[in-house]
């Protein structure tokens, strides 16, 4: 047994170059006894829509400028948007919860729920496990109040619709044990959200910003940035082994340094000055029902965590002495990792490269001034990993997004928060944007989208054709005189005209694999796609929580054309409906196993059967409206 846990906990250390490849919803987390930084998992989404999901450890010593990775067979499932958190017991602890992970060409998803601990001494992972423990999750906070890390927040996607969460849990490091905080109905409580801020103080935890969905019934769902603040009051009673909670909305400050709200720009904590260091984020403005227009941003706002005040970091410029023009000078480094001077020529193309990828698609000037620390400035982002040593705040990766095109950043950056003279690049970006990629990808989408317009159009066109020649033969052998069957007939064509912009889940019809539970995450995986099908896949398919009667009385007309198209000629009135039923019969057993696997996840993600139901009305679906998914 003594061998088998030796080979189960082997760990190989190995140095490699740089930060780790690029990718974003990672998490940079300070080693709670010592200088390093700590990198856990991430994922990267390459152009040709495969998606990378990692589970690899990372160290980076500031001093030495050095990175290593620790392989363990023992460890967590690749992952992205999971949360951790460092306590100093025993050497040095990472608590690590949650997170999702996507399959390669993203046909299965899954959320976890499992809890971690990384013991740094030994580089070891260790899975808790627990009876009671939160539900899974991506995109929620823990931090850690003496020796309680208090978890909040965060949103699971069961490919029904994304479902936000705001309940609060606490994790006993001495007793290892998990609790749901219960609050009382008529207490106050921050409503649902996931990437948001999350930063403990001596008196409890601040909450800031993050983000949501509101669903609207009739209406495709859209994406809410917060910039409300919460405080959770945390007070230990010498009487009682539980510590009390409470909820308190702070008021948003006057200022004109408060940022503006936006996504993807949570907060680091900067200790020594009790402060919340915030850098970049993105603002999506809504144009129309179309489209939207995406701010990005590169700034840096410190957030007093005591007084609830923003200042606005902006970097300092250099004093000039005397009338002579001052030679360009390179990045400060005395309070940054030094680098050996048989390596100057391979700084000074480092620094050069990250000035060159100040802005997209911004050339420099002859005639600007070299000394301005604003360009040293990291180029615009969100999702970045951040986290403050001492008085030195690290930024790695994040997203940039040039047209229609995503941009996963694998640079890494350091600036002295005491100091605010200028950033230092410790490794520019490794890749090339296209200055032309938006222009490109929209004359591109541009002259796809003309197209398909008018092949929809011309579709649509046949389609209400032979629709409207079917409706007045079936209205002839019907024979109903008394006026009614035209309006049933209205009340049916506004139903199938409501469906047709997006309605039900929407499978793929084209499913290949064997196993049923992949058949029903492909099912739940088309739903999120669903306002590009067409209205005939959304007619056509059954969805979770609907009977044979319910998926028959919303697409009775398309399967009358369909028993009309296979040739039924003589079929008339209810030999018509006869055989159009029979053909949604058909149908509906074809996937019937597929919807009970369905039905099941999405039980098993606490869904009742009328929110089942609820699903094939809910226009818009798990579609975000051509937000990203990293807004989540």
């Amino acid at each position: 047994m003594r061998l088998e846990w030796e080979e189960a906990h082997t760990v190989t250390e190995e140095i490699v170059e740089g930060p780790p490849s690029k990718r974003a919803n990672a998490t940079l987390t300070t080693c709670p006894n010592g200088n390093h930084l700590w990198c856990i998992g991430g994922e990267y989404f390459s152009e040709d829509g495969k998606a990378y999901f990692y589970n690899d450890v990372f160290r980076y010593s500031p001093d030495k400028n050095e990175w290593r990775r620790f392989i363990s067979p023992t460890c967590p499932g690749p992952r992205s948007a999971h949360s951790v958190v460092a306590t100093p017991a025993a050497g040095g602890k990472l608590f690590l919860f949650g997170g999702e992970f996507s399959s390669l060409y993203q046909n299965s998803f899954h959320h976890y729920r499992d809890f971690w601990v990384f013991d740094i001494p030994t580089h070891s992972w260790e899975r808790i496990e627990t009876k009671i423990r939160p539900s899974a999750r991506s995109g929620h906070r823990m931090a850690v109040w003496k020796h309680y890390i208090i978890l909040f927040g965060g949103f699971y996607d069961p490919g029904y619709r994304t479902q936000y969460l705001n309940d609060t849990w606490f994790f006993d490091t001495q007793e290892y044990k998990w609790k749901q905080i219960e609050f009382k109905e008529i207490d106050r409580k921050p409503p649902p959200r996931s990437g948001f801020s999350f930063l403990p103080t001596p008196e409890g935890i601040i909450v800031y910003g993050g983000y949501c969905k509101e669903y609207t019934k009739g209406k495709r769902p859209v994406g809410v940035i917060l910039d409300d603040t919460w405080f959770l009051r945390i007070t230990l009673d010498p009487s009682s082994a539980v510590p009390t909670f409470k909820w308190e909305k702070r008021r948003v400050p006057s200022s004109a340094h408060v940022p503006s709200p936006r996504a993807g720009a949570t907060m680091t904590l900067w200790s020594s000055r009790g402060m919340g260091i915030m850098f970049g984020g993105v603002t999506d403005i809504e144009r129309d029902e179309e489209g939207m227009e995406s701010v990005f941003w590169a700034e840096l706002y410190g957030y007093h965590l005591e007084n609830s005040k923003w200042t606005s970091m902006n970097l300092k410029r250099p004093k000039k002495t005397g009338g002579k023009k001052k030679k360009p000078s390179r990045p400060n480094t005395t309070s940054t990792p030094t680098f050996d001077s048989d390596k100057e020529d391979e700084d000074v193309e480092r620094d050069r490269a990250c000035v060159l990828h100040i802005a997209l698609g911004v050339a420099m000037s002859i005639e600007q001034d070299l000394d301005d620390p604003d360009l040293t400035k990291p180029m615009v982002r969100y999702n970045a990993m951040l986290t403050v040593v001492r008085n030195t705040l690290y930024i790695y990766g994040g997203i940039i997004e040039h047209g229609s095109r995503e941009h996963t950043l694998d640079d890494f950056h350091t600036i002295q928060l005491d100091k605010l003279d200028r950033y230092v690049c410790l490794r520019p970006i490794s890749f090339v944007i296209p200055e032309n990629a938006e222009s490109s990808s929209e004359d591109d989408s541009g002259s796809d989208d003309s197209s398909n317009g008018k092949e929809e159009e011309e579709e649509e066109e046949e389609e209400e054709g032979s629709a409207g020649e079917l409706d007045v033969k079936i209205r002839k052998e019907k024979g109903n005189k008394d006026g009614k069957q035209e309006t049933d007939s209205d009340e049916d064509e506004a139903r199938i005209d409501e469906r047709e912009h997006g309605a039900s889940l929407v499978a793929n019809t084209a499913i290949r694999t064997q196993d049923l539970r992949t058949k029903a995450s492909t099912f739940m995986t088309a739903s999120a796609e669903n306002s590009a099908r067409s209205a005939e896949d959304i007619l056509s398919t059954p969805a979770p929580g609907e009977t044979l009667a319910m998926f028959y009385a919303r697409s009775r007309e398309y399967w009358a054309q369909k028993a009309h198209a296979r040739g039924a000629i003589d079929s008339r009135g209810k030999q018509l409906r006869r055989d159009g039923f029979g053909l949604a019969e058909e149908r509906y057993a074809e996937y019937k196993p597929i919807l009970q696997e369905v039905e099941k996840i999405l039980a098993e993600a606490g869904l009742d059967e009328k929110e089942m139901r609820e699903a094939s009305q809910d226009v818009g679906g798990a579609s975000s409206g051509g937000q990203s998914r990293n807004r989540r």
